[in-house]
């Protein structure tokens, strides 16, 4: 018993050791797997897309060496699937990119002094780091089943439509409000603190979070609104020939809401849990056929980010840029 216990301790220590290594070295290999990413299948001329791209891989590789295992569910390896998607990667690519990361990994563990490859731990150290990538590709793989593809057109979870219905949707707005000069609106909705919800809770809790808010603003949005599920932790509203204090004022009363009648309970601790959202909302009178639907919601998440490190709950407006000004193409709404 007492020799198990010291083994256990040694295999902990080792790989404590071995991410802390990695992550000394993290830049070198990002640097030498992107080198090699052409020739996986994953060539870029945007070679910061790449490295972001390598850099999820290395972080999530350095989490399951030091802690023996993965989560599919965690917010990385969703992070990393989004990424994949985006490069357009098939699921073996993806994985051919995970053992260039590995191997890269290996390469630069191999040339310290007294860790390396000439000292008696390395065949252990090349085992931990060669499971940490399997476990890589298992979170990855887990990941994979239990998502609806990526083109589906409804979301497993909350029924409600994918990022791929809203950009498609987005890009045919753009073009009517080209040529019809209506304006055009987006609320994008982020769940405050997902992260550390699920981490306290458990992921099956912050499903239901998710369920929650989801009926919560489907519910709230006229039945014409397109209401999307466009990433892990958010939600978009697309919000056509809506005037702009009509939407400002749907996007606070969301907040809101969401704030005052949102309040979960853990039935494991029985313990009460607000649950807030962050929101931005872009606002366009007219827009110019060149703009492209990725661009709108890349215009949008960058003001999320912004009311995230602005404290969250809170909204942000934001001019769509490149919208033209046009004159008011409907009468305000009444709310509630």
């Amino acid at each position: 018993m007492a020799r198990r216990l010291a083994t256990d301790t040694e295999n902990v220590q080792e790989r404590s050791q071995t991410a802390r290594i990695l992550e000394q070295r993290s830049e070198e290999i990002l640097n030498d797997a992107v080198a090699v990413f052409p020739f996986a299948g994953a060539g870029s001329a945007d070679r910061a897309k790449s490295a972001n791209l390598a850099d999820l891989i290395i972080q999530l590789l350095i989490s399951a060496v030091r802690d023996a295992e993965l989560d599919s569910r965690a917010g990385r390896v969703a992070d990393l699937r989004q990424v994949a998607f985006d490069f357009g990667l098939t699921v073996r690519q993806l994985f051919g990119l995970v053992y260039v990361i590995e191997r890269a990994a290996l390469d630069e563990l191999a040339l310290d002094e007294s860790f390396g490859a000439t000292s008696d731990a390395w065949p252990g150290i090349a085992q931990v780091v060669r499971r940490g990538s399997f476990d890589v590709l298992a979170a990855l793989a887990e990941r994979i089943a239990r998502e609806p593809d990526q083109s589906a057109l409804h979301d497993s979870l909350t029924a409600l439509h994918t990022r791929a219905m809203l950009l498609a949707v987005l890009e045919k707005e753009i073009q009517r409000s080209a040529r019809f000069q209506h304006p055009v609106s987006m609320i994008l909705v982020d769940v405050d603190h997902l992260t550390e919800i699920n981490a306290k809770h458990g992921y099956g809790f912050g499903d239901r979070v998710l369920e929650r808010i989801g009926i919560v603003i489907r519910n709230y949005f006229r039945e014409h609104d397109w209401v999307t599920r466009c990433s892990e932790d958010a939600f978009a509203v697309l919000l056509p020939e809506t005037l702009r204090a009509n939407v400002e004022s749907l996007a606070e009363g969301l907040r809101v809401t969401v704030e005052e009648r949102l309040a979960l309970r853990d039935y494991r601790t029985e313990e009460q849990v607000p649950v807030t959202v962050s929101i931005a909302v872009l606002i366009g009178e007219s827009l110019d056929t060149s703009l492209r639907a990725e661009q709108l919601l890349g215009q949008a998440e960058q003001a999320l980010q912004r009311v995230k490190q602005a404290g969250r709950n809170r909204v942000e407006i934001v001019d769509i840029a490149g919208a033209k000004t046009t004159r008011p193409a409907r009468p305000k709404l009444k709310i509630g």
